[in-house]
């Protein structure tokens, strides 16, 4: 993760090619590169591991272990030099995500997590917030690159949750929204349309800090579900209501 951290600063400020995957999915050699070298690292150790990464796809391997790998989750926060960005990498043991590590390489925090064993930042325990009502909580959300075909539902579930609570932010990196949530410094967070390698990290480290995580029906995580609503626990069913009455 070290070194996909230092491609990535040594590229910050410098990035002379974006491409477009979508309408607003941007990807830039900072993105590539940053992936090369984290696979090589991975495949240093561990030479028969699958990987299924976000800019070069699926890569075979032992199907009992692969690796989830987001080279870097935040590429527009990360081309407007704004240094609110992540490394995302999560290790999944026969289908089960059983290690997450997130690093955002400008403050250097890391965050991580093996299942059973607790979540740290640069290691240091973490837990979710102790906060007991939406009216007092910070909330966090994202919007995906197709939001266009959900801009309707998505925008009424903001306009809820920031009237309800204390507010509501958008940082442009799932990966750190998940963090933060982790170590308390929001109380809840949802967003729709998550591939898998922008949560697979996020919801260990979160569920090992305390969070509570479901869909927006309440029905238990899984990496292929199209909607996740992730929260201290105490908040969980009144965000469920508030995210519910849209429908």
């Amino acid at each position: 993760i070290y070194r996909g951290a230092r491609v990535l600063r040594n590229h910050f400020g410098r990035i002379s090619q974006v491409s477009q995957k979508g309408a607003f999915d941007l990807v830039t050699e900072a993105d590539t590169e940053s992936e090369k070298q984290i696979i090589e690292t991975i495949w240093e150790t561990f030479p028969d591991h699958a990987i299924w990464a976000e800019e070069s796809g699926r890569n075979k391997g032992t199907a009992e272990y692969q690796w989830l790998i987001d080279p870097l989750d935040g590429t527009t926060n990360y081309v407007h030099q704004l240094p609110f960005f992540t490394i995302s990498i999560a290790l999944a043991v026969g289908g089960n995500i059983e290690l997450g590590l997130i690093l955002n390489p400008m403050d250097g925090e890391l965050y991580s997590a093996i299942v059973g064993k607790g979540a740290e930042l640069n290691g240091k325990p973490i837990n979710v917030s102790s906060i007991t009502s939406v009216s007092d909580s910070l909330l966090i959300t994202g919007f995906p690159y197709d939001f266009n075909e959900i801009v309707d539902p998505a925008m009424k579930r903001f306009s809820v949750c920031q009237q309800a609570s204390q507010g509501v932010r958008r940082l442009g990196s799932a990966a750190l929204d998940f963090c933060y949530v982790a170590c308390g410094r929001f109380d809840g967070f949802w967003e729709q349309n998550l591939h898998p390698w922008d949560k697979a990290a996020g919801v260990i480290i979160a569920a090992e800090a305390g969070a509570v995580i479901t869909d927006f029906s309440n029905q238990p995580f899984s990496i292929n579900q199209k909607e996740i609503l992730v929260t201290n626990g105490r908040i969980h069913q009144e965000m469920l209501s508030l995210l519910n009455l849209t429908d």
